[in-house]
């Protein structure tokens, strides 16, 4: 089926209850994908939809997939009219560089149909309510801090673990974006200044050590180098090294493999040193880690956090939750959700 927008790609939709005086909607906005909800006041996606982005088109067909995801979403969802529901207001998660102040996408690689592009006021133009644009893992860490894994603290650090590696500051309730909102670029903390070159052109940042990529790559050397030449990795990928990716180190550390094993370790290793630049200089009251790569490094969050006291000068560092991520593939609706639950709950 095919919408203005794009191809649309899956949907989950439902007959929707709103909550009093109306809804909100999250967009969750990637190089190729949009995807739609509709978020209750307890962080619920209670109905969602996905369609293909257009980032190789010009500015007007991006704007149309979002819009068309928008429409399809609400169009889609069964909204009872007898409760006489309004959209409250739309949050859109974007990737950066971004002005969440304005509104304005600036640069994102991977969304080049968008160079200084107002997204909030074109869209604000289509639905005349209030939209919030904002970067997705700022958003993310709003989103756990209202309802999710960081709920009931008041200053959570958030990061996920993918790709990249992005991280959101949430103090008193309110992302922290510094003063031009280039704030919290945490995944960009280098560890070792003689490390590799990461693709913002620094080096040793602890993206070119725990993101997904590193993994793989580090396993991929240790395989190169005959270490585990009998290894789960190199079977599941069919005795290909470059067909390792660190979902294939998430099986075989399951299987019980020796190489996993090891290469998880040593990124545990390198986090625990990251985070504890974290504590020493933010000392937050939890730390949320989510992302693809998070599940997989779930069952060495003890392990990072007994390395913490060896990481950093904090004496109660291990007094600090590290705990997982609520929302996982979802994160950016329902970050989307929290941008404009402040408009929601002044209705």
């Amino acid at each position: 089926m095919s919408e203005a927008g794009g191809t649309q790609i899956e949907r989950r939709l439902a007959a929707v209850t709103p909550g009093p005086g109306g809804f909100v909607i999250g967009v969750d906005v990637g190089g190729s994908k949009v995807a739609a909800g509709l978020v209750d006041g307890q962080g619920e996606i209670i109905s969602q939809t996905r369609l293909a982005m257009v980032s190789n088109g010009t500015a007007s067909e991006g704007l149309n997939a979002v819009v068309s995801a928008i429409d399809f979403l609400s169009s889609e969802s069964s909204i009872d009219p007898t409760t006489n529901a309004q959209l409250l207001g739309i949050g859109i998660c974007a990737p950066g560089p971004l002005d969440p102040k304005n509104g304005v996408i600036v640069n994102p690689p991977n969304l080049p149909c968008w160079r200084n592009f107002p997204l909030a006021a074109e869209v604000e133009s289509v639905y005349h309510v209030p939209v919030r644009v904002e970067n997705d893992a700022n958003a993310a860490a709003l989103a756990e801090a209202q309802w999710g894994a960081g709920r009931g603290y008041a200053n959570v650090f958030y990061a996920t673990i993918g790709t990249g590696i992005g991280t959101g500051i949430v103090l008193d309730g309110r992302i922290y974006h510094g003063r031009t909102g280039a704030a919290a670029e945490g995944g960009h903390i280098s560890i070792d200044y003689r490390g590799d070159v990461c693709g913002c052109g620094k080096r040793g940042c602890i993206e070119v050590f725990a993101a997904g990529p590193a993994i793989a790559r580090r396993a991929r050397r240790k395989l190169a180098e005959k270490l585990h030449s009998r290894s789960v990795v190199l079977e599941l990928a069919n005795g290909d090294f470059e067909a390792v990716t660190s979902e294939t180190i998430g099986q075989a550390y399951t299987a019980g493999d020796p190489l996993a094993t090891e290469v998880l370790l040593e990124t545990s290793s390198f986090l625990a040193h990251w985070l504890g630049n974290i504590v020493d200089f933010l000392e937050p009251d939890v730390m949320v880690i989510g992302g693809g790569v998070a599940s997989m490094l779930g069952p060495f969050f003890d392990e990072i956090k007994n390395k913490l006291p060896s990481s950093c000068i904090n004496s109660r560092c291990r007094e600090i939750p590290l705990v997982m991520a609520r929302y996982g593939a979802d994160a950016g609706i329902a970050g989307g959700g929290a941008l404009c639950g402040a408009v929601s709950n002044a209705q």
